[in-house]
């Protein structure tokens, strides 16, 4: 139970950042829009479902579930700097995309650690 106050804050936190990367997405060039900007939002989408399903589930499952929202937050890292190499998307936009997922990261990590010590106490 000890954590539950960063999975609480993941939920507002995810959903400010999907937000602005919606805004993003939508001023991809078209081509664009509709293939990275379709699997980015995808990946987003399914982000946010693994995150609320946290507080449902038992303290065993939930490093499987924190370990599926790491690697989409990985995926989306990897999403975000083609568009910055392809020049799809500013500076300014990558840099402040790359600060909310890095804040994600952190969270998501501190979360891997705490579940992860706890399920060697199980074992």
């Amino acid at each position: 139970m000890g954590d539950s106050k960063n999975e609480l804050i993941l939920i507002p936190k995810s959903e400010k950042y999907i937000q602005y990367m919606i805004e993003v997405i939508i001023k991809l060039p078209r081509t664009e829009k509709f293939s990275i900007g379709t699997e980015y939002k995808k990946s987003m989408y399914e982000m946010i479902e693994e995150i609320l399903l946290l507080s449902k589930i038992n303290e065993k499952e939930k490093l499987n579930c924190i370990n599926c929202v790491d690697a989409k937050l990985n995926a989306q890292r990897i999403f975000l700097r083609i568009m910055y190499k392809n020049k799809w998307i500013d500076e300014k936009k990558f840099k402040i995309a790359s600060e909310m997922i890095y804040e994600l990261g952190k969270i998501i990590g501190g979360l891997l650690k705490y579940y992860a010590k706890d399920t060697k106490k199980c074992l």
